[in-house]
């Protein structure tokens, strides 16, 4: 805008470091002075979090529609699906005044048992970024912004505050930034979320290298980065390395120090300019887009929502086409989750919905009078089987023409803050279903679940159905897919693996105390488990439909003198059943003979195509060069290798239906390419991942995992960390204190559990968060003082308070 030169002129140095932080937990600050609005930020991503009492994290919200979650949107793969929920959430955001929504989430999924997995889209950073740039698009274009998140690696719960994530070069740019790559260049978010994390030894709201070198002069990003709420570090450093705003506020430390550090000459003053341009351009444009009588049509989302959770759920399984079920048919629905259903996960995007649909009313306005039963399964927790229900369910089983079992994780086992231990089922959930199997061979499964889980019973049973966490239309869709309203079109964003233990990250998930090491490099996800050659449960891609697709006439053509990319890849789908339904073609690219380590094929291309019985589609497809390189970590680029390549489609990674040969003409470099370590070419079965191997790849020694006998504390030393101190077992009284205050009323619920987590695990800059008068000053004094320089901290103490 023209007008905001002149207007950060104007400002004093005071007032841009202001314009640093937040006014509270929401808002940015005004200047009045200068006309200068503030503008709200919430909470999402699927859908809007605006608290009702600002100054609480997680109570209750305003009513907002709930769309299903990242974690089930992606397993739609359909761009135009994710743009229109987007545009959902953006008129939402217009209605409440909230004129940035905090979301996407683009982290990739390392492993199936991080606790916020359901907030994410998926393995394939390819499949990631085509979701969340859609997503951000539709937000966008109804004048909101996007806050894209947590940029980069924050791919566990344990420890995420302070947890140094150890990544090779190859997996970082190939797997743990390419998503957001892809976003960034395609989606243009106005604001960035920085993780609280490190990678590779520095926080990532302090990374010159994440922030600066790639995000802005790689991918050019021209919107503002923010820090996730309360992760900022050392202020200074964070905004010299790219880091605008400091979120929540109120507290204006931080503000000192940047003005302390102009006026001492170790910061540029030009550096504090550009910021708060930054920042005044996002600001301008969040408050001229809102519209205060403004009204989104709340019955026109939830059509919206339980159209997406329809097109979202995954058909597993469906031996002897036991689906769609006959309404006329004697029907045993078993489970909680029918009545009672998980539609989304706990923690800051917890929703408060304006409705919730449940499959049981929806199947009961379905069905004729009479011909549905109802048994509960399981408790509310699940943790232990119940004889007494099992023994009732068990009973309407026999009776019934086909049982429907609703199963899935409960909110405990899925919740921001926490990671999950296994991936098995609560064992009530798992006792129901063996227990009904046993007695009705017409089993159907239909599953509740942000991120995939265990099943012993899969063969015991003939159709299995993932709802995913499907928001608060589920029930409805659900209801549709199983009598067959809606044929599923869903595939598989995740690999269903058979054991937690095949996952290559399992040994070394979730690391700690200090660090994680992510030794399987770029073996994430089906990229392991199809090039160690190791069966899984449901492979990568894969769903099912209720009429069948055929593929064929490929065609691969070299458009290297063309703008259009290197290869176009052209094929025919049809369908060839008698029910109209949707099928995603995937393409994958395989390096025939690489000297680098490459994952047997990686997916580059996909197409969601809509056909009824007997129509046929020509889809093209067309590949850019980075579609066949990978990063050089000698020349810090992307380098294409040239040789043959074959390109893959297929219905899933495993169901390759059409494959070609394609020679490329390979980028002309002056090293020679890295092979990496001889372990990387051919994946270990076992997944195991040797640390010497690892050391290798990343080139030196590794950091230490655990804290030396006489580490100094930091700001960034985890309460439990701290015990061995008289000032930290105080410190953790004080945090245990104000935890209790904010539980009181529901000690046992999903958010208290988060609550109870970041108390055992938070570090000590959080208490800022917290309020009390807690400042940076104030933390580093008190750290002096714990780490035995006494009269130090007590003076550097007695001077922030003096100052706060």
């Amino acid at each position: 805008m023209d007008d905001i030169p002149p207007l950060v002129n104007a400002l004093t140095l005071e007032e841009k470091a202001s314009l640093c932080s937040g006014a509270d937990m929401w808002h940015t600050k005004r200047i009045d002075r200068l006309g200068v609005p503030a503008i709200m930020m919430a909470d999402g991503p699927h859908g809007l979090r605006k608290q009702e009492n600002p100054d609480t994290p997680l109570g209750k919200s305003v009513p907002a529609v709930c769309f299903p979650t990242a974690s089930a949107l992606a397993s739609s793969w359909d761009r135009e699906l994710l743009y229109a929920v987007g545009a959902a959430l953006g008129e939402a955001c217009k209605q409440e005044g909230v004129s940035i929504l905090l979301g996407p989430g683009c982290n990739l999924k390392r492993s199936p048992l991080c606790g916020r997995n359901f907030e994410y889209f998926s393995e394939d950073p390819y499949l990631a970024g085509q979701m969340a740039a859609s997503h951000i698009h539709g937000v966008q274009s109804t004048g909101i912004g996007t806050s894209l998140k947590h940029y980069a690696a924050n791919n566990q719960e344990t420890r995420r505050m302070s947890i140094n994530a150890v990544i090779d070069p190859r997996a970082l740019h190939e797997i743990y930034l390419a998503g957001f790559e892809i976003a960034v260049r395609e989606g243009k978010p106005w604001t960035l979320m920085c993780a609280y994390n490190q990678v590779n030894g520095t926080f990532c709201c302090e990374h010159p290298t994440l922030l600066t070198g790639i995000l802005r002069d790689a991918w050019g990003h021209e919107g503002i980065v923010m820090t996730d709420w309360g992760a900022m570090n050392q202020r200074v450093d964070a905004l010299q390395a790219g880091c605008e705003l400091e979120m929540p506020g109120p507290h204006d430390d931080n503000d000192h120090r940047i003005v302390e550090a102009v006026r001492a000459g170790r910061l540029d003053e030009t550096i504090l300019d550009q910021t708060v341009e930054r920042l005044l351009n996002i600001i301008a444009n969040g408050h001229a887009n809102l519209d205060p009588a403004f009204q989104y049509d709340a019955a026109a989302h939830h059509a919206l929502a339980r159209r997406a959770a329809a097109e979202s759920a995954v058909l597993l399984k469906n031996e002897r086409d036991i689906l769609p079920m006959n309404k006329e048919a004697r029907i045993a629905v078993l489970g909680r989750f029918a009545r009672e259903p998980r539609y989304q996960g706990a923690g800051s995007s917890y929703i408060n919905p304006t409705r919730v649909d449940n499959a049981w009313d929806a199947m009961l306005q379905m069905c004729p009078a009479g011909s549905l039963t109802y048994g509960d399964g399981y408790s509310e927790r699940g943790d232990v089987a119940d004889a007494d229900l099992i023994c009732e369910a068990m009973a309407l089983a026999r009776d019934a023409d086909v049982v429907v079992a609703f199963a899935g994780l409960t909110a405990w086992y899925e919740v921001e803050g926490l990671d999950r231990k296994h991936m098995r089922l609560p064992p009530g959930h798992d006792e129901l279903i063996e227990a009904v199997a046993a007695v009705n061979p017409n089993t159907v499964v239909v599953l509740s679940n942000g991120s995939p889980v265990e099943m012993p019973w899969a063969a015991q049973v003939p159709a299995i159905l993932e709802g995913h966490l499907g928001g608060q239309a589920g029930g409805s869709a659900l209801a549709d897919i199983l009598f067959g309203a809606v044929n599923p079109s869903g595939k598989l964003a995740e690999t269903f693996a058979l054991r937690l233990e095949d996952h290559p990250s399992s040994h070394t998930f979730p690391g700690g105390p200090k660090t994680v090491e992510y030794r399987e490099s770029i073996y994430v996800g089906y990229r392991y488990f199809d090039s160690a050659q190791k069966d899984v449960l449901f492979p990568f891609g894969h769903g099912l439909s209720y009429t069948s697709f055929s593929y064929h006439d490929v065609t691969i053509e070299d458009a290297s003198s063309t703008n259009d990319g290197v290869v176009q890849v052209s094929f025919t789908i049809r369908n060839e059943g008698d029910r109209a339904g949707a099928e995603t073609a995937q393409v994958y690219v395989r390096d025939v003979e690489s000297t680098a380590f490459r994952p047997l094929k990686e997916l580059k291309g996909f197409e969601k195509v809509w056909l009824e019985p007997g129509e046929e589609k020509q889809v093209t497809i067309p590949l850019g060069r980075r579609s066949f390189a990978y990063y050089d970590t000698a020349v810090k680029t992307w380098r294409l290798e040239g040789g043959a390549f074959e390109i893959l489609v297929g219905a899933s990674s495993r169901d390759i239906r059409l494959s070609g040969i394609v020679e490329l003409e390979g980028d002309h470099h002056s090293s020679s390419p890295e092979g990496g370590p001889p372990a990387y070419h051919h994946p270990p079965r076992d997944g195991l991942f040797q640390r010497a191997d690892f050391t290798a790849l990343m080139g030196g020694a590794l950091p230490s995992a655990v804290f030396e006998p006489g580490e100094a504390y930091t700001i960034n030393t985890s309460i439990q960390d701290m015990q061995a101190s008289f000032v930290g077992r105080i410190l953790s009284r004080v945090m245990q204190n104000q935890i209790d205050k904010r539980i009181k009323d529901d000690p046992e619920s999903p958010n208290a559990m988060l609550m109870l987590a970041m108390a055992d695990e938070a570090p000590l800059r959080t208490f800022i968060m917290a309020g009390d008068g807690f400042t940076h000053a104030v933390l580093e004094a008190l750290v002096q003082i714990i780490n035995g320089q006494f009269l130090r901290g007590l003076f550097a103490l007695v001077r922030a308070l003096r100052r706060r």
